[in-house]
């Protein structure tokens, strides 16, 4: 499997679990094809878990957040 190299600039985002608002992110391609982490909302500043896969065909990074325990 090639390395992730994502091709395009475009930043990443995922939604708040809690108040809806869209928020930009880094996603550090190093750390693997599928990663879990925890980032606050740039808003509501309450905790959402990340769930992070890159897709080889589109070239995008597929972010699914829900509320964190």
């Amino acid at each position: 499997m090639p390395p992730m190299k994502p091709e395009h600039t475009d930043s990443p985002s995922f939604t708040c679990t809690y108040c809806g608002e869209v928020n930009a992110t880094f996603v550090d391609p190093s750390q693997g094809k599928t990663q879990k982490y925890i980032e606050d909302c740039q808003v509501c500043c309450r905790p959402n878990e990340l769930s992070v896969s890159y897709d080889y065909k589109t070239r995008e990074f597929l972010i699914q957040a829900q509320p964190s325990q």
